[in-house]
């Protein structure tokens, strides 16, 4: 399974977020540190904050942080939330697509792989990316301590 750049932005915003703790941040900050579209992230940002992720406050003082404690955000729930088309294969999304889908077995190995693939991701929260790196994010991400 690949995942998408859109779940790749969602989960580097988060990090981000994450490691500056109750500090602020904005989009440009975001894209300038990783390198990536401010236009992508604005979207990413948006759902994030529309699925309770983060609050994106407006204004003078405003900026992006964390809306719950990062050990409260499961890895797998925010693949889920992300990833549009969780369909391996063609057969998941129209098992009228192909002609052996009634005798074929691959279609429910898939599906045990995908829930394999899954479950572990909801064995880790964002608290378990960033420990014990937190240190070294500041420094790659050229933030400052909290």
């Amino acid at each position: 399974m690949r995942l998408t750049r859109y779940t790749d932005y969602s989960l580097r915003v988060l990090i981000f977020l994450a490691t500056k703790g109750e500090q602020r941040s904005t989009i440009g900050e975001i894209a300038e540190r990783f390198k990536i579209s401010r236009n992508h992230l604005m979207k990413v940002v948006q759902e994030l904050n529309h699925k309770g992720y983060i609050t994106a406050v407006r204004g003078k003082h405003g900026g992006l942080i964390l809306k719950r404690p990062p050990e409260d955000i499961i890895l797998g729930e925010l693949v889920r939330d992300t990833e549009r088309d969780m369909a391996l294969v063609e057969c998941f999304a129209d098992p009228a697509a192909c002609a052996i889908t009634p005798a074929c077995r691959l279609r429910p190995i898939l599906r045990e792989a995908l829930e394999a693939f899954l479950g572990v991701l909801d064995r880790y929260t964002l608290a378990d990316m960033l420990d014990p790196h937190r240190p070294e994010l500041i420094k790659l991400l050229h933030l400052e301590p909290p």
